[in-house]
C-alpha cells in the first residue's frame, strides 16, 4: 500500500497548506521539463500528483486516513485512462497549484489571456567627484537616455492604430504546447498574448512602441558620501510595457583621488614634512585640511611617524552633524647635504650627546696619510 504523506513528504498531521507546499515544491524539482528524457523524474512526477490528488483534498485525505485507500474515483480524473489534454478540469481540485507551477515555466498559465505587465529595465549613471565634493556634498545636473512610450503611435508600434489577429495563436494570446505526457498552454510567442499584430509599424519607432529620449534631472550627492556608493532614484528607469511600472535609476559616486590626502572611514590621513631642527625643537605650522587652513602646534621632541589630529576637520558622517578627524603624520625629513657651519654645530651636537659619528676628512688629513704611507 502506498503511504502518500512519505511520497510529499510530511507527517500525518500536516496541514493542508502544508501539504499544498511540499507538492508545489516536488512538482518543480520533477517536472519533465526541468529533468527531459528523464524516466525516473517523470516516474517521480505521475507519483506525488497521485499523492496530492488524495491528500489534497480534504475529504479524500479523510477517507485515506480510514481505510488506506483513495479509490479511482478520488484522483479527480487521474485514474487509468484519464488525459491531459483536456484542460483545467482535467486537474480535479488542485487546478491552482498547477497554474503556479507552469507560470514559472512558461510565463502564462491556464485561463490568463493578454501579455503581462512588465517593468521597465533599471539605469545606471556613473559620476566623478574630487574628494572635496564628497566631504560638502554635490547637486548635479545630468542627462539620462531612457526609453519611452512613443508619442506618435502612442506606444502601440502602429502607424495606424491598426492591428491584426496574430496568424500563430488565431487571436487568442496563447499557444498550445507539447512536452512529454503534458499538454498546456503558453503566451503566444509572436504577439506576446496580445492576440494581435501590427500591419503597418510606426515611422519613428519602427514598431517598437518606444523611443529614446534624455531627461534632465537632479542629482543630490550627500556629504560623506564614499567611493563606489550607490544611489536609487525611484522610476527614473525605462518606462515599463503593457502598463508596467518604470525601472529605477541607479547613480555611482566615483571619488578621485586626492593628490595630498587619504581617506580611512570619516577620517583624513596626510604627511607633514618637517626639519629634523623643527622636530627637535618644535614649530607651529598652518595644515590644509578639507575645510579650510588650520593651526597645528609640533611639540619638541617629535619623532618620525607621530600622528596629531585636529579634531572634526575630516569628512562627515552621513547623516550625522558629526565628521571625523584631519589626521596629520609627522614625517621628519633629513638634509641631504650639509654646509660646514651645519656639520659643525652637528658634530658639537653629537660630541655634546656622547653620540659617535662618521667625521669629515679634510685636505690636510688626506696628505698626511699620503705621506704616512709613503715612509
Amino acid at each position: 500500500m502506498k503511504d502518500y504523506y512519505e511520497t510529499l513528504g510530511v507527517g500525518r498531521d500536516a496541514t493542508q497548506d502544508e501539504v499544498k507546499k511540499a507538492f508545489r515544491q516536488l512538482a518543480l524539482k520533477y517536472h519533465p521539463d526541468r529533468n527531459p528524457d528523464n524516466k525516473i523524474s517523470e516516474d517521480k512526477f505521475k507519483e506525488i500528483n497521485e499523492a496530492y490528488s488524495c491528500l489534497g483534498d480534504a475529504e479524500k485525505r479523510r477517507q485515506y486516513d480510514m481505510t488506506g485507500f483513495c479509490g479511482t474515483e478520488a484522483f479527480g480524473g487521474f485514474g487509468p485512462g484519464a488525459g491531459f489534454g483536456a484542460g483545467k478540469e482535467a486537474f480535479g481540485g488542485f487546478g491552482d497549484v498547477f497554474e503556479d507551477i507552469f507560470g514559472e515555466f512558461f510565463g502564462a498559465a491556464f485561463g490568463r489571456r493578454g501579455p503581462r505587465p512588465e517593468r521597465g529595465q533599471d539605469l545606471r549613471y556613473d559620476v566623478q567627484i574630487d574628494l572635496t565634493e564628497a566631504a560638502q556634498g554635490k547637486k548635479l545636473s545630468i542627462k539620462i537616455p531612457r526609453s519611452v512610450n512613443c508619442a506618435e503611435c502612442n506606444g502601440t508600434g502602429s502607424a495606424t492604430g491598426q492591428t491584426a489577429v496574430c496568424p500563430d495563436c488565431k487571436g487568442t494570446g496563447q499557444v498550445r504546447f507539447q512536452q512529454g505526457f503534458f499538454s498546456v498552454s503558453r503566451t503566444c510567442g509572436r504577439c506576446r498574448g496580445a492576440g494581435r499584430v501590427i500591419e503597418k509599424p510606426c515611422g519613428k519607432c519602427h514598431g517598437s512602441g518606444r523611443v529614446q529620449v534624455e531627461r534632465d534631472l537632479t542629482i543630490n550627492i550627500p556629504a560623506g558620501v564614499e567611493d563606489a556608493m550607490r544611489f536609487r532614484v525611484s522610476g527614473e528607469g525605462n518606462t515599463g510595457s503593457y502598463g508596467g511600472p518604470p525601472g529605477d535609476l541607479y547613480v555611482i559616486v566615483g571619488i578621485k583621488p586626492h593628490p595630498g590626502f587619504r581617506r580611512d572611514g570619516d577620517d583624513i590621513i596626510c604627511e607633514q614634512p618637517v626639519s629634523f631642527a623643527q622636530a627637535a625643537l618644535g614649530v607651529d605650522l598652518e595644515i590644509d585640511t578639507l575645510w579650510g587652513s588650520e593651526k597645528l602646534h609640533v611639540p619638541a621632541g617629535t619623532q618620525p611617524g607621530e600622528t596629531f589630529r585636529l579634531k572634526g576637520k575630516g569628512m562627515p558622517r552621513m547623516g550625522k552633524k558629526s565628521r571625523g578627524d584631519h589626521v596629520v603624520k609627522v614625517r621628519v625629513v633629513i638634509p641631504g647635504k650639509l654646509n660646514d657651519k651645519q656639520r659643525e654645530l652637528l658634530e658639537e651636537l653629537a660630541r655634546l650627546s656622547g653620540e659617535s659619528f662618521a667625521a669629515k676628512s679634510t685636505l690636510k688629513d688626506k696628505l698626511r696619510g699620503m705621506f704616512a704611507a709613503g715612509g
